[in-house]
């Protein structure tokens, strides 16, 4: 008798097709600067990969859950300090560092999102907000240890990983989106797990949840603990490109950015704040270069996104293809013979 996953409900379960398409994404991200190989394309994408990550795992509480975070760059700053402050000891090499700094975020989030998630609604987020500020503002002030408003001092050095040179940019490159490929591929694992469908239940009907015997609290703070995990790898991605890490990453702006992205691209996809990154992440880009009102000319295309689309391009994009398969699956299909149907149901005689 076979054991374990057979072939049949691995491909019902979904997990192949989504380690085929993440095998073709990474496949693509890495085909890319060479087809394209200017240096700012790479940079452009690292960038990608970070605020992916931050908007990605943000959409974990707010798409998934119900529960609106206007805090969680508070976690993407966390990783990228405390995976900063390892490397700069000398003494731990990149995954350690990685896997502590991960660590270490998930635990700040445990104390935090056991205050929090007990909340409801407004006061959920704005209580978010608070601790964000707060571990902003320690950032700021203790500057023996984060380099205060200056941001961690000296760089952070890259060692070899397995025999690669990270100070090379393109092996560089390679490894961020080796580690984004897999986040997006855990987080749509956890969306598609039976704990998934449970957040969700949650998120529609938290009262009907807790009388099915599901424990709310637990639920919520499980995910706010994994989705500030999630975030966190963005943040230390970014800490090992630019070298540093600085307190801007833990501003209320980063997370307001988080926000605007997952309404760009939408909450209902699972990829919908990716849409988003790149859309807003392009936007900075080029109406930086053109403008010095760059804020006015963002602030303009979300609000005729949001107010006019009111939902996110990949939810506008989703929704039409589906209407537009809905159609054709109701469109009578042609009489056998190629004869067109009789209107009214009238009967016709031919050839008699």
């Amino acid at each position: 008798m076979p054991t374990g996953l057979s072939r049949p409900s691995l491909l019902r379960s979904g997990l192949l097709r989504d380690l085929l398409v993440a095998a073709a994404a990474l496949a693509l991200f890495l085909v890319l600067p060479t087809v394209f190989p200017a240096p700012a394309l790479r940079d452009f994408l690292i960038y990608f990969f970070a605020y992916g990550l931050l908007a990605m795992s943000l959409n974990l509480l707010v798409g998934l859950t119900g529960l609106v975070s206007f805090g969680h760059a508070a976690y993407f700053a966390t990783g990228a300090y405390a995976f900063g402050i390892l490397m700069q000891t000398g003494r731990v090499s990149i995954p350690l560092a990685m896997l502590a700094a991960i660590g270490g975020t998930a635990l700040v989030a445990l104390v935090i999102g056991a205050i929090c998630v007990r909340l409801k609604e407004i006061y959920f987020s704005f209580i978010t907000l608070a601790f964000q500020m707060f571990i902003h503002s320690v950032i700021v002030t203790w500057v023996s240890l984060t380099g205060g408003d200056q941001g961690l001092r000296g760089g952070i050095p890259r060692p070899p990983v397995l025999g690669l040179d990270l100070n090379d940019a393109r092996v560089l490159y390679g490894a961020c989106a080796v580690v984004f490929v897999l986040c997006i591929l855990a987080m749509r694992q956890v969306s598609q797990s039976p704990f998934g469908y449970t957040l969700r239940m949650i998120r529609d009907n938290p009262a009907r949840a807790n009388f099915l015997g599901v424990d709310v609290t637990a639920i919520k703070l499980g995910i706010f603990v994994f989705a500030a995990a999630m975030a966190s790898v963005g943040g230390l991605i970014l800490a090992l490109f630019v070298s540093g890490a600085y307190p801007e990453f833990a501003f209320w702006t980063t997370s307001g950015e988080a926000i605007f992205m997952i309404m760009l691209g939408g909450t209902t996809i699972f990829l919908g704040p990716l849409v988003g990154t790149l859309l807003l992440q392009t936007l900075n880009h080029f109406v930086t270069i053109y403008t010095e009102h760059h804020g006015l000319v963002l602030g303009t295309v979300i609000l005729v996104i949001v107010l006019g689309l009111r939902r996110g391009l990949a939810d506008v994009v989703y929704d039409g293809l589906r209407d537009r398969r809905a159609r054709r699956a109701a469109a009578p299909a042609p009489a056998p013979d190629g004869s067109a149907p009789v209107p009214n149901g009238a009967l016709e005689s031919r050839g008699v």
